[in-house]
């Protein structure tokens, strides 16, 4: 199954916040690096070098100069494919990220680390005046939050780095239901891939080839085990996700908050229930069903066994059966005819998230997955998990942000950091 695959059926729109920030004088000009925005690699795994990587050495008005990995190996190759690709050896190699955001020569940073790292070193890259496009999810709730206020105060670019927004399949789907074509909404179903049960395992030595301690970062102090540092592990321990919920969830929870035009909010009431791995450090939950109510009437169900999305209103219905596989409704009409001239035109870009990243650091335009949306969509997921955490039903207040039923459910909108990390002062 390859969520990664770009339909070019596209269809792009405009309406756009600007925010009032200037454009770096050395990005202005017909024969300067202008055209060449400079970027920073943070993360170079798999998915930081075969999407992120890949994607922004395709651009060219950006110049990656940087990469950076705790894994020396990993930053090595991301290295030798950089400079190979340019031809030159401008690209320098980094084994700590700071070491990158505090260059003045690099504009902006692709953040491709585990989920326990993405608010931390956008904030960060944030304060250093970079322009951040970030690997989903957010830790936590609170983390979303202070990530969206301080993208607000400081009018830099961020953009949630996932390409649903752009995939013909989902946007058209967002754009019929807001258009009226299956009457009122009434239902969304999705479902999403269920987690995996891994054995537990012992302390093992840390390679070589890795800074273990950096790894961890904000997360608590544990010992080194060895596939805990793997990303088909790593997001099974609650240190550091919210399990394959929300890694998938950042995907079709999103188009379905975009379709009910909530996604600058929220639901109003959450009741899941979901089992996990017992006795295994691999502790988030396997399998799920989570129910969800908007304030709108509209329930969203969500339970794990596949990768579905469909839309239910007093007209008709309309969806996907699968990842990215086409589509279907109650009436071929729904989902073929081209939205009108005069209809609702959602804001896409279908060369995906880094090329609409890319254009927005020069125009200083809204991204299409900007941090607001992105921090209400991983709400949704981290709702969901604290309701089945708790095995109790929640009331969710998404003007305030706040669980106005349950003391425990509110303790665990945020995380305490590993010091010395900190979202204020790192």
């Amino acid at each position: 199954m390859n969520r990664r695959n770009f339909i070019k059926n596209t269809a792009i729109t405009a309406g756009i916040m600007s925010f009032p920030n200037i454009i770096p004088a050395r990005l202005l000009g017909k024969n300067s690096p202008s055209n060449q925005i400079t970027v920073g690699m943070i993360g170079t795994g798999g998915h930081g070098i075969h999407r992120n990587l890949n994607m922004f050495l395709q651009q060219p008005d950006a110049k990656v100069l940087a990469v950076c990995d705790v894994f020396k190996s990993r930053m090595q190759n991301a290295h030798k494919i950089t400079n190979a690709h340019y031809k030159s050896k401008d690209c320098s190699m980094h084994s700590d990220f700071r070491e990158i955001l505090d260059r003045k020569d690099i504009d902006t940073v692709m953040i491709s680390t585990p989920d326990h790292w993405h608010a931390l070193m956008s904030a960060m890259a944030i304060r250093r005046g970079k322009d951040v496009i970030c690997e989903k999810p957010t830790l936590t709730v609170a983390e979303g939050r202070y990530i969206a206020n301080l993208v607000k105060k400081t009018g830099r670019i961020f953009q949630t780095s996932t390409e649903d927004r752009s995939l013909f399949i989902y946007h058209r789907l967002a754009e019929v239901v807001r258009n009226g074509r299956i009457g009122t909404l009434k239902e969304i179903r999705v479902t999403l891939p269920a987690g995996k049960k891994f054995p537990n395992e012992t302390e093992s030595k840390v390679p070589d080839d890795l800074n273990y301690d950096l790894w961890l970062g904000p997360a608590p102090k544990t010992p080194y085990t060895k596939n805990r540092t793997k990303q088909q592990h790593w997001r099974h321990v609650w240190d550091y996700s919210g399990g394959k919920f929300t890694d998938w969830g950042m995907h079709q929870l999103d188009t379905a908050q975009w379709a009910n035009n909530t996604e600058k909010t929220g639901p109003i009431k959450i009741s899941g229930k979901g089992t996990i791995h017992e006795g295994s450090m691999y502790n988030t939950f396997v399998d799920y069903k989570i129910q969800y109510s908007y304030a709108n009437g509209v329930q969203l169900s969500v339970k794990s066994g596949g990768t579905s999305i469909h839309f239910y209103g007093s007209e008709g219905w309309c969806g996907s059966r699968s990842w990215d596989s086409g589509l279907e409704a109650s009436k071929v009409e729904i989902v073929k005819e081209p939205i009108p001239e005069d209809g609702l035109h959602l804001y896409t870009c279908k060369g995906g998230e880094h090329r609409n990243f890319l254009d927005c650091v020069k125009s200083r335009k809204e991204p299409y997955f900007p941090a607001e949306i992105g921090h209400r969509c991983a709400t949704l997921c981290h709702l969901g998990n604290i309701s089945m955490r708790l095995n109790a039903p929640l009331d969710w207040d998404p003007q305030k942000e706040k669980i106005t039923n349950n003391k425990e459910g509110s303790s665990m909108l945020s995380r305490k950091m590993r010091e010395p990390w900190n979202l204020e002062t790192s």
